[in-house]
């Protein structure tokens, strides 16, 4: 099934600020919250569906990649979304949104008193496609360092906030008396202590490993987007969500072709009678080769195009062409023999140019090709 828009998930314009986006998140996560619709999977995939497009729309990075390349701009092509999390975690990244004295609703499910799992941090990492690649995608399979859980590791209640995440005060003032609720500074909110730590763990009970993730890049990906892939970066301490691992793609420069967004541009130098006479030319491609006709007569400048031989479109729109620039070679030695026969054709008026109102110039073609 195919993902939905953000900005039809939150019901706001493309043009929409971020107090509209954020007051928009705040309507609907009010309406499918968890306490508001116990035991509702439909209501809890609405509400993790928001929580996803708030996430990408309210940071202005993620935002601008998503307006110009839609999901897989923003992971959507490598199984990003917040289906795979759990709904603590959506709280402990957008606890504020609910507020203190929002109808009730806390950081965390009925009332907003239990812990909060502490995240693992993301990973980063950058691949380096050819040409080829990016024209009709690849799955990569990367060596990445994560920290993982110690398996031994074990963990107990905080005997501070005895597991709630908590300390609650109690201050006396003129008005009676108030109360107030921190994070506890033992266990950092998230309800658990350390119990047993295996030798080569650190503190948290996490170690190093190295482990392979495969990541599949869709085509037409190009230098700069990054995808996300959830859970795949380092883990948590005390059994909470992983965190990301964010791919990075580097483009490789072709030895031939110039990328120009979709569109791809090769420099086709040819003989002098090649143009004169017209001839057949073998041109790369991004995936092989392919043939090309030069007319008799062609003039040095011209613009060939072979349509849709250029990257497809992210979102699926088609594909870009493949543009052939053709330069014709003017030798600079000749022979007596090869300099009597220009000299001979320098009167003749077949070989003066002739230039026609219809005829447009060289800047005025590309202006044309790429309005």
């Amino acid at each position: 099934m195919a993902k939905r828009d953000y900005y039809e998930i939150l019901g706001i314009d493309k043009s929409a600020t971020k107090v509209e986006i954020k007051k928009a998140y705040r309507k609907i996560a009010i309406k499918y919250h968890p306490d508001k619709n116990p035991d509702n999977q439909e209501a809890e995939e609405k509400f993790k569906e928001a929580a996803e497009a708030y996430e990408v729309l309210s940071n202005d990075d993620k935002r601008q990649r998503y307006d110009q390349f839609g999901h897989a701009g923003v992971g959507g092509a490598a199984g990003g979304g917040f289906g795979g999390m759990n709904m603590e975690d959506i709280f402990s990244q957008f606890g504020d949104i609910f507020g203190g004295g929002f109808g009730g609703f806390g950081g965390g499910f009925s009332g907003g008193g239990r812990s909060r799992q502490q995240r693992g941090s993301n990973l980063r990492v950058r691949v380096r496609l050819n040409l080829e690649e990016m024209m009709e995608g690849v799955t990569k399979k990367l060596k990445v360092t994560r920290m993982k859980l110690h398996p031994e590791a074990t963990f107990k209640t905080c005997p501070t906030c005895h597991g709630s995440g908590q300390q609650v005060r109690v201050m006396n003032t003129p008005l009676g008396q108030m109360q107030t609720a921190t994070t506890c500074g033992t266990c950092r909110g998230t309800g658990k202590i350390a119990d047993h730590i295996p030798n080569g763990a650190n503190n948290q009970g996490l170690i190093k490993e190295d482990d392979t993730v495969e990541v599949k890049i869709p085509a037409g990906a190009r230098d700069g987007i990054q995808l996300q892939v959830r859970g795949k970066g380092n883990e948590a301490p005390f059994g909470g969500p992983a965190g990301d691992l964010l791919v990075v793609i580097e483009e490789e420069e072709h030895q031939d072709l110039k990328r120009d967004g979709n569109n791809l541009h090769y420099d086709l130098h040819v003989s002098l009678p090649d143009v004169v006479l017209g001839a057949e030319k073998e041109i790369p491609t991004a995936t092989g080769k392919a043939k090309i006709k030069i007319e008799p007569g062609t003039q040095s400048g011209k613009i060939l195009r072979l349509k849709s031989k250029g990257l497809p479109s992210l979102e699926g729109y088609g594909s870009g062409d493949l543009f052939v620039h053709v330069n014709a070679f003017i030798p600079h030695n000749l022979s007596s023999k090869q300099k009597a026969f220009f000299e001979e054709m320098r009167e003749d008026d077949n070989f003066n140019p002739i230039h026609k109102k219809d005829n447009k110039s060289f800047f005025e073609r590309v202006r044309d090709m790429f309005g």
